[in-house]
């Protein structure tokens, strides 16, 4: 594989596990407008486009607002890195067999970690009351990965390096952020079992209001209950 073609694959596969639609659409319109020969003359398809643009809108909308946010974080889990890995495999595939399997690879890998970071960031966004962050992060979201993508066609190892920050300094807050993302998953559990998207889960039985506590018992009930235990045993039992 060419040695420009690893970094854009990688950074195309970072962009792709957080808004993979943005990425097809800055490679393809890159394509069609400047007919670069570095990207898959698939992506510049007047189809890819249209499809894509659409998703690109309904995803700027799914994704700013609370709880559906994570929905569609749920749904993509396949998709982003299927995407991922396309793109990198189109990427390679002009030069060998073996570069199409690395660049899929590349792409695929690096989407899921990087979809997996988006979600988990998300949902420690999704912890604040107000709804204002998800529209501030789901911009910048946008505006990164268009940027980054566009600088991949120019500057693919740039591209790639700040790619790489941006991926280690997401995981990073996703690990000091785990208290966050665990209280919001059991909202966003408890929001699923409400709209009826997710089943509900077995309750544990608390006693009914007034009822009081079943009082521990004393040593004496204790050793009381034992000698009634034993001297309830048939005298035939063998030993």
């Amino acid at each position: 594989m060419g040695a420009e073609l690893i970094p854009l694959a990688f950074t195309t596969g970072w962009g792709s596990g957080i808004n993979a639609y943005a990425v097809v659409l800055v490679l393809g319109l890159a394509d069609r407008i400047f007919g670069l020969g570095q990207i898959p003359d698939a992506l510049a398809r007047t189809d890819v486009l249209v499809g894509a643009g659409i998703l690109f809108a309904v995803e700027m909308l799914a994704d700013k607002i609370p709880y559906v946010d994570s929905l569609w974080d749920s749904v993509h889990t396949v998709v982003r890195p299927a995407v991922g890995a396309t793109i990198g495999y189109l990427i390679g595939h002009e030069t060998a067999s073996l570069d199409a399997a690395i660049g899929a690879a590349t792409g695929g890998v690096t989407a899921l970690v990087s979809h997996g970071i988006k979600a988990g960031l998300r949902a420690a966004v999704n912890t604040s009351p107000e709804p204002a962050s998800n529209v501030v992060v789901s911009t910048t979201e946008d505006v990164t990965v268009t940027g980054i993508t566009a600088l991949a066609i120019a500057h693919p190892w740039w591209a790639a390096s700040i790619a790489l920050v941006l991926l280690a300094a997401g995981a990073f807050l996703v690990y000091k952020l785990a208290a966050r993302i665990r209280r919001y998953k059991r909202r966003y559990d408890a929001w699923g079992e409400r709209v009826g998207i997710a089943a509900p889960r077995a309750r544990r039985r608390r006693p009914s209001p007034g009822s009081a506590p079943p009082r521990p018992r004393t040593q004496v009930e204790t050793q009381v209950k034992t000698r009634a235990d034993r001297s309830a045993r048939p005298f035939d039992q063998e030993v």
